[in-house]
């Protein structure tokens, strides 16, 4: 198979135009002088995160585990945060919501649940979306919300996307409506 033609071996490169990595080697440099102007330093390049380079340092929730490829403290990103959420077998995370972010979330195994209260009809009444692999899920800011893993022994992987540079997590003490934008 040729480079072409498979898409984790890289494009031969064209003399004195590109660096070519072999696959799976990956490029990250050190994250200096992100205040650089965009199409110099760190804003000129692409950054490559391996799946086994995911950083766990970012905002946690209770009974999941998330993992940032995607941040300013990662790549220097300023508008984005991107990475993988892990819910356990026979487990619900606590409730949350993300402040103003706004985030898009895609399964990618499992079968992870989604709760959150719907109040559009004047009478509050819980609501649980049900996925599987392939699907997305969109959730606004502000809304109260949780993820549930019910399968006793697969656990469950999403990864999301965020609109803000870091991820905004706000735990909840329970499931509820905020009452008007942003009133936690």
């Amino acid at each position: 198979m040729s480079a072409d033609s498979h898409p984790h071996t890289p494009a031969p490169a064209r003399e004195g135009t590109a660096v070519v990595t072999e696959a799976g080697t990956g490029f990250h440099p050190h994250l200096h002088g992100t205040d650089a102007p965009a199409g110099t330093g760190l804003r000129a390049r692409l950054h490559h995160i391996r799946a086994g380079e995911l950083d766990d340092g970012t905002a946690q929730t209770g009974g999941m585990r998330r993992f940032a490829a995607i941040s300013g403290r990662t790549v220097g990103s300023e508008k984005l945060w991107m990475g993988q959420t892990h819910v356990a077998p026979a487990t619900a995370s606590s409730d949350h919501h993300h402040g103003e972010s706004e985030t898009a979330i895609h399964v990618v195994s499992g079968h992870p649940e989604f709760v959150f209260v719907d109040d559009s009809s004047g009478t509050p009444e819980e609501v649980r979306l049900r996925t599987g692999p392939g699907d997305y899920i969109f959730v606004p800011p502000f809304v109260p919300h949780r993820e549930e893993n019910p399968d006793p022994e697969e656990e469950a992987v999403v990864v999301i996307a965020r609109s803000t540079q870091e991820a905004i997590v706000v735990n909840l003490p329970g499931l509820y409506a905020l009452g008007g934008a942003g009133g936690a």
